[in-house]
């Protein structure tokens, strides 16, 4: 058995404690427009999760530890729908399905969806209209993994279409082989010496003596126990605020998004939060052409 990654054991943890939860569920709808082939889409996916091992790893538990076991391609089982309905049903038939939990022990942590949205007035073929569900659990892929997933989806799907295989390289590594090298490279927590540690003992110091939560006027009282809900805020500015913002960054030697971060937070000290900021920023971690 291959042991788990960090960011794995991580939500693996958080769904052993929550239960099974969509919160980590990562949807992706793509509308198509004209003639589907519904199994060259289906035998497309099976390449891209034979192609793609964490696409077919589940998370059983070893000696009271996840592992991840990757399954052989032949007993990949893909949860592949198609769902005919009419336009006005679809907004909460893809809710419905992007909302529907995984069990990381047994199931693979991808799920395709095609609906196909009909009308009551007859039409061309060329005028068929569907939507592409992809619904990836964030244990097997981030927002960055989507790009990659589709154009292997694309590839794949005009290979079948064409009644061929895709002819792609292989992958240069898997997910497996960082995982290893990772654990390699961090060592254990018990060994003062291991980079794990030394990274560990450096953050405890750095954020030592954080606020538990940053005092911030707000609409509304944050509610006894999260929700999970979350919206977006669209907003926009010109050009001019930009090439203004760019060249403050330049007087400064900054990059654009130092500035930006410094700016939210003196915001965040003006509405009373303090000095001491706590600031996360989501990062891909591709550090590395291979990944």
């Amino acid at each position: 058995m291959i042991p788990v990654s960090y960011a794995q054991q991580r939500l693996w943890l958080i769904d052993q404690i929550e239960g099974p939860t969509a919160l980590y569920n990562l949807p992706f709808a793509v509308r198509l427009r004209g003639t589907l082939d519904t199994d060259a889409l289906r035998a497309a996916t099976a390449d891209v999760v034979a192609r793609h091992e964490a696409l077919r790893t589940v998370f059983p538990v070893d000696g009271g530890v996840p592992v991840q076991r990757i399954l052989p391609s032949a007993e990949a089982e893909i949860a592949f729908e198609t769902v005919d309905c009419a336009p006005g049903q679809y907004p909460a038939l893809r809710d419905r399905a992007a909302a529907r939990t995984f069990d990381l022990s047994a199931e693979l942590p991808i799920r395709v969806t095609v609906f196909s949205l009909t009308d009551a007035r007859p039409a061309p073929a060329s005028a068929a209209e569907h939507v592409l569900l992809v619904v990836l659990h964030h244990i097997a892929g981030d927002g960055w993994s989507l790009g990659p997933l589709l154009r292997d989806l694309a590839t794949a799907y005009a290979a079948r279409r064409a009644g061929r295989a895709p002819d792609w390289e292989p992958l240069p590594v898997q997910y497996a082989d960082y995982t290893l090298w990772q654990r390699e490279l961090l060592g254990d927590e018990s060994d003062p010496g291991s980079v794990l540690s030394r990274q560990l003992d450096h953050w405890r110091e750095a954020l030592a003596g954080l606020p538990e939560e940053l005092e911030l006027p707000t609409d509304r009282p944050r509610p006894p126990a999260p929700t999970g809900a979350a919206d977006a805020v669209p907003f926009g500015y010109g050009p001019e605020l930009h090439a203004a913002l760019a060249g403050l960054a330049r007087r400064h030697r900054a990059t654009l998004f130092s500035v930006l971060q410094a700016g939210l937070a003196a915001l965040f000290t003006r509405l009373g939060a303090g000095t001491d900021i706590p600031l996360g920023t989501g990062v891909a971690g591709r550090s590395d052409e291979a990944l």
